[in-house]
C-alpha cells in the first residue's frame, strides 16, 4: 500500500507541468505523520525502517530531530520535501515568475522549471511559482510576458532565454530582477544592475585547458554557432600563450564536422599533422565519441584529447571504449552539489548533476531565496558583478566514472 502512495505523489508534480508549467498560489496541503510507537529509536532502528521500505515508519520517527548520519539526514530531508511534511517557516513568500520561450529552448522549458519546483520544494517555505510562456524571442512577445508579470506583481524572474531573447528582454527595462541561466554576462555588457546572469564561462574553461595543449592544436567543431565561437577563442588563446618553455611559434589545424558526417577517413587516415597532436573537441556528445572511436580505428595517437563542459555527461562513458578516452580531459564547472536537491530532481526525472543548464537554473532560484528571505544559500557560488562565478576543475572520464585530474607543474614535467 505504502507504494501505491508514494508512486502516487511522485507523479503529483508531473501533472503541474502537464499544461503550463504552473503551480498555484494556492498553498500545497501539508502532511503529518504521527509517531504511535511508544518505544524508542535509535538510527540503527531508523536504517531498518529505510532497508525495508517503511518510508512512514521512518518519517515518523526522524521528523523532529537531526540526525548525526548524513544517510540518514539526506534521506528525511529529500522525504519531506516530497511529502510536504511538517509546517513551513515564517519566511517572506516566495514569488517566481519563469519566462519561457518554449519554442526555442526545447526541452528546457520542462527541465528549468523542474529545477526551481525541486529547489523551492526542498526549502520548506510557502511558494508561488508561475511560468509565462512565449512563442518566440520577439519583441512583442517578450513585450507582452513582462506586461503580464508586471500585472501579477513579479519581482523575481528566471528567464532560460537564447542570447537574442536576453538581449531584446534588456533593451526593454523591466523593472524586476531577471536570471539568466544560459547567458553569460561578457555577452550582455551594458545589462543594468537587476540583470543576473549565470552560464558558464567557456573561454575561462578553455584557458584552463589549453594550458595542457601542445603544438599543433588540432580542434574539430561543428556548424552550431557555439562550436564556431569555440573554435575561434581556442585559437586566438593558444597562438597567443606561451608554452612552458616560451615557444610562440605554435600551429593551430581546424576541422568543421558536418551534422551529418560520420565517416572521418579524408581527414584522419594517414595524416601525419596529427601525430603527438592535442585534439579539442568542440562538438556534441555523440559527434565525439564518433570522433575518437575513429581516431583509434585510424590508429592516431594524440598527445591528449581535450574538451569544455559540452561533453560532461556520464554517457560518454557508454558510447565509447576506454582506449578510445583515455587521453581525454574535461572541463566542469558543475562541482558544488547539494545531495537534497540531487535525488529530489532526480525523483522528477530532472538532472542537475551532469546537465548545465538545469543546474545554473538551481544556482539562480538558490540566489534569488536568499535574496528574498535572506536565509543561507544553498550553494557557495560567488555572484561578482552580476555573473556566477564557477570554479572549474579538470576531469578524466576513467573506465567507469569521471575522476578529477590534477594538472602538473612545470617541475614535473621534466
Amino acid at each position: 500500500m505504502i507504494k501505491k502512495y508514494l508512486l502516487s505523489i511522485l507523479f503529483f508534480p508531473f501533472s503541474l507541468f502537464g499544461a503550463a508549467f504552473l503551480t498555484s498560489n494556492i498553498p500545497l496541503p501539508k502532511t503529518y505523520v504521527m509517531d504511535l510507537d511508544p518505544y524508542p529509536c535509535d538510527e540503527v532502528c531508523l536504517k531498518q525502517y529505510l532497508e525495508h521500505g517503511k518510508i512512514f515508519s521512518f518519517l515518523a520517527r526522524a521528523n523532529s530531530t537531526t540526525l548525526k548520519t548524513p544517510e540518514l539526514q539526506d534521506a528525511k530531508n529529500i522525504y519531506i520535501s516530497v511529502f510536504n511534511l511538517g509546517s513551513f517557516t515564517t519566511a517572506k513568500e516566495m514569488r517566481i515568475a519563469m519566462l519561457v520561450p518554449y519554442k526555442k529552448i526545447g526541452k528546457y522549458a520542462t527541465t528549468t522549471t523542474q529545477s526551481v519546483f525541486a529547489y523551492l520544494m526542498t526549502r520548506n517555505n510557502a511558494f508561488e511559482l508561475k511560468s509565462f510562456s512565449i512563442d518566440n524571442e520577439s519583441k512583442e512577445e517578450i513585450q507582452k510576458a513582462i506586461k503580464e508579470i508586471r500585472k501579477e506583481g513579479y519581482r523575481y524572474v528566471i528567464a532560460p532565454m537564447t542570447l537574442k531573447g536576453a538581449h531584446t528582454l534588456i533593451d526593454l527595462q523591466p523593472e524586476f530582477f531577471v536570471y539568466f541561466p544560459t547567458v553569460h554576462k561578457n555577452d550582455c555588457s551594458l545589462a543594468g544592475e537587476n540583470f543576473y546572469f549565470g552560464a558558464i564561462d567557456y573561454r575561462a574553461q578553455s584557458e584552463i585547458l589549453l594550458k595542457e595543449a601542445t603544438s599543433p592544436l588540432v580542434i574539430f567543431y561543428d556548424n552550431s554557432t557555439i562550436g564556431k565561437k569555440l573554435s575561434d577563442i581556442q585559437e586566438k588563446l593558444f597562438l597567443a600563450q606561451n608554452d612552458f618553455f616560451g615557444n610562440t611559434n605554435k600551429q593551430v589545424i581546424k576541422y568543421t564536422i558536418a551534422s551529418r558526417m560520420t565517416n572521418l577517413e579524408r581527414k584522419l587516415k594517414k595524416n601525419a599533422k596529427l601525430k603527438n597532436a592535442s585534439i579539442m573537441l568542440d562538438t556534441p556528445l555523440v559527434k565525439s565519441g564518433m570522433i575518437m572511436s575513429q581516431l583509434t580505428l585510424y590508429e592516431i595517437e594524440p598527445a591528449n584529447i581535450l574538451s569544455t563542459q559540452i561533453n560532461y555527461d556520464p554517457l560518454i562513458l557508454s558510447i565509447t571504449q576506454y582506449e578510445d578516452r583515455k587521453k581525454m580531459l574535461i572541463a566542469n564547472s558543475i562541482t558544488v552539489q547539494n545531495k537534497v536537491l540531487v535525488q529530489t530532481n532526480a525523483l522528477l526525472d530532472n538532472d542537475i548533476k551532469y546537465d548545465w543548464i538545469n543546474y545554473t537554473t538551481t544556482i539562480g532560484i538558490d540566489y534569488f531565496f536568499n535574496l528574498i528571505t535572506n536565509l543561507p544559500r544553498e550553494y557557495a557560488i560567488e555572484m561578482v558583478e552580476n555573473q556566477m562565478i564557477y570554479p572549474i576543475e579538470l576531469v578524466k572520464p576513467s573506465v567507469a566514472r569521471f575522476e578529477k585530474y590534477n594538472p602538473k607543474t612545470v617541475e614535473e614535467s621534466y
